[in-house]
């Protein structure tokens, strides 16, 4: 696994694309870090490319788990999407969703998949109906401790 340097420059990268918010470097480096360390809090996965025969990271994927009582198993919660601008296009999340959705559908205990995209991500929803997602009657609703400005 490439240090937690990499995969926090592609999530601050994601943040700046999605939502134009400069995030605290330092502060996602520790975040990845700890989850690297902690496999129970998630899992990335990456994709590399080999251009010249040097191999580099183009593209990420989080899973994070959510507990179903209703369904007696974990959601994953695909999180934290990335692929370098020149590489979009050429299947990477495709690749790296059929990993985990293979993975996925191979335990007894993951009852499906889920992630959440910005309502005005036009160009990811469909890549991600094209894959089979469908939106549901569910809304996120949140309280952002770290993140949120105080009025």
């Amino acid at each position: 696994m490439p240090d937690a340097a990499l995969v926090a420059d592609f999530n601050s990268r994601l943040a700046w694309e999605t939502e134009q918010r400069s995030l605290d470097l330092e502060r996602v480096e520790v975040g990845v870090a700890a989850l690297i360390d902690d496999t129970a809090k998630g899992t990335y996965f990456l994709a590399e490319s080999t251009t010249n025969g040097t191999k580099a990271v183009v593209g990420q994927l989080l899973i994070t788990y959510e507990w179903s009582d209703w369904r007696n198993g974990n959601f994953w919660w695909i999180q934290s999407v990335y692929v370098l601008e020149e590489f979009r296009g050429r299947g990477i999340f495709r690749a790296l969703y059929d990993h985990v959705h293979m993975l996925a559908k191979a335990r007894n205990d993951v009852c499906g998949l889920r992630l959440y995209m910005d309502s005005a991500n036009d160009r990811a929803r469909q890549v991600y109906e094209r894959l089979g997602l469908r939106p549901t009657h569910y809304e996120v609703m949140e309280v952002d401790f770290v993140m949120c400005v105080q009025p």
